[in-house]
């Protein structure tokens, strides 16, 4: 691009505008896998299996397993974990957020719910195989010699067991999601102002004219004239009307002048 002075304008971005200052500042969707994302998992990865070979070495002599046992034991563990890897990653990139606080979020669930998970399914697979009799299907034992048919098969039952524990921490998931969306519209009424309903008022003006109407009466006219007709005689015309009846039923006091009767 060439200014007005003629002079050639260098380090600007050749891309747009918005797709840079959008990954300026976020976590792109397919980020994970990038080259930058596949080489720092597969360094984490690398450290988490070292621990495993520590955890071989720390083990007592007497009770320390062989390397083609501990490696079959540990690449059991291996395929499981990659499961659960690709599945954080699919399931990170399936909406328009973040996919990097998505991914942690779901490691965190992995690494808490979905551990007591784990141990939950190889519990009761272990009670499932022992109730009928599976020798094969017994986890860390191959036969002697080594079958790699038991090993298959384990191998089955824990991507089995890996399945069921990534599809109840996405249910998990989208649980708290709703339980955010619910505690926000029950807050919200607690926030709101408490104030007169439509229902509310309409039952107050019913009562209202419940009470006015017991002060009001109709009388039908004894005139032709009016025949068939209706007249409103308001609250104040009976009041009226009562007292002057009342008037009639009182009895008369007679008054005497100089004791004779007027």
């Amino acid at each position: 691009m060439q200014g007005p002075g003629g002079n050639v304008s260098r380090g600007l971005p050749s891309g747009p505008a918005s797709t840079v200052a959008s990954g300026a500042g976020r976590c792109e969707s397919g980020a994970l896998m990038h080259s930058f994302g596949i080489f720092l998992q597969g360094l984490l990865g690398v450290v988490a299996f070292s621990t495993l070979m520590l955890k071989r070495f720390r083990e007592p002599k007497h009770e320390r397993r062989p390397w083609r046992i501990w490696f079959l034991d540990t690449s059991k563990q291996a395929i499981g974990m990659l499961f659960i890897h690709f599945a954080n990653v699919y399931l990170a990139d399936l909406t328009e957020e973040d996919p990097c606080s998505l991914y942690l979020i779901n490691f965190l669930l992995d690494a808490t719910v979905g551990m007591l998970l784990i141990y939950v399914g190889v519990r009761a697979v272990g009670v499932l195989v022992e109730w009928q009799q599976w020798e094969s299907l017994r986890f860390g034992e191959y036969g002697d010699p080594l079958q790699c048919g038991a090993w298959v098969g384990q191998c089955a039952l824990y991507i089995v067991i890996m399945i069921f524990e990534k599809s109840v921490v996405f249910i998990v998931l989208l649980i708290l999601q709703w339980k955010k969306a619910f505690m926000f519209w029950v807050v919200d009424n607690f926030l709101m102002r408490k104030g007169k309903t439509k229902a509310k008022l309409e039952e107050r003006g019913a009562n209202q004219d419940s009470r006015n109407g017991s002060k009001v009466r109709y009388r039908r006219a004894a005139s032709h004239e009016e025949s068939e007709s209706e007249i409103l005689i308001s609250a104040d015309d009976e009041m009226e009307e009562s007292d002057a009846e009342e008037d009639l039923r009182r009895p008369v006091k007679k008054k005497h002048r100089f004791g004779l009767p007027v």
